[in-house]
This record gives structure tokens, sequence and C-alpha cells, in this order.
């Protein structure tokens, strides 16, 4: 097993790790809106949030050596169904591959920060 770690998403904020490798499946942690230069969510609509997301995730999976195109699973969770359609767009420019990865959206009641959205992937490198 192997921790990953890059400064260039937030750090985390509690007792478990930005992500993790084993066998060669990357498993990240949720990622939320914290912009990693400022350690704040500066986005305020769904959008921008997801936008800071994926860049988040990117710098994740990079650091593990992989991408986007290597995602075999996300789990997406939205704190409004009503942000769905602008959600999935933004989300769509980021699995651009044929083989687009499998994928569970669903509502909660809150999340941490009261940020909008959080997104988590598996990764196959």
């Amino acid at each position: 097993m192997k921790t990953i770690h890059t400064p260039n998403a937030p750090a985390a904020i509690g007792p478990y790790s930005q992500a993790i490798e084993v066998n060669g499946l990357v498993f990240t942690s949720g990622q939320i809106a914290i912009d990693p230069a400022t350690g704040n969510v500066e986005a305020t609509d769904i959008v921008g949030q997801t936008e800071q997301i994926m860049k988040n995730l990117g710098a994740i999976l990079k650091e593990a050596g992989c991408g986007f195109e290597n995602a075999v699973k996300t789990t997406c969770f939205l704190a409004d169904m009503e942000d769905f359609a602008a959600f999935n767009e933004v989300y769509g420019k980021y699995f651009t591959t044929k083989f687009k990865p499998a994928r569970s959206c669903v509502a909660v009641k809150q999340l941490p920060k009261n940020v909008l959205a959080e997104v988590e992937v598996i990764a196959a490198k």
C-alpha cells in the first residue's frame, strides 16, 4: 500500500489520506471545492465548485501516476439534485475518453463546509 499526497490538492482535514494506491488501483478520498492555494472554498456556485473539485482530483491522480482516463468508478454527492445538469456538464469535460467510468450520483443532506458537491474516484493504473 502507498499513500498518495500532493500539495496541489487540499490537505486532508482529518484522519485520512488524499488517496491510497493498492494492487494497481488508486482510491481517492472525496474531494470538495477547497482551493489548495488558500485552504478555502472560493467558488459559490455548482459550476465553480465542480471545476475546483475536478482540479483537485486531477492533481491527486497525476501524483499517483495516472489521470481521468484511468478512472473506473466515481461516486458523486450533490447537496441538491437540481444542480445535476450543471454538475454533469462540468464533470463531462474531464471524462472525455471512449471508456467513461461507472458512476453513482446521489443527493445528500449536507456536505463538509456546506459545499454543493463532493466526488471520489477509483482509478486503475
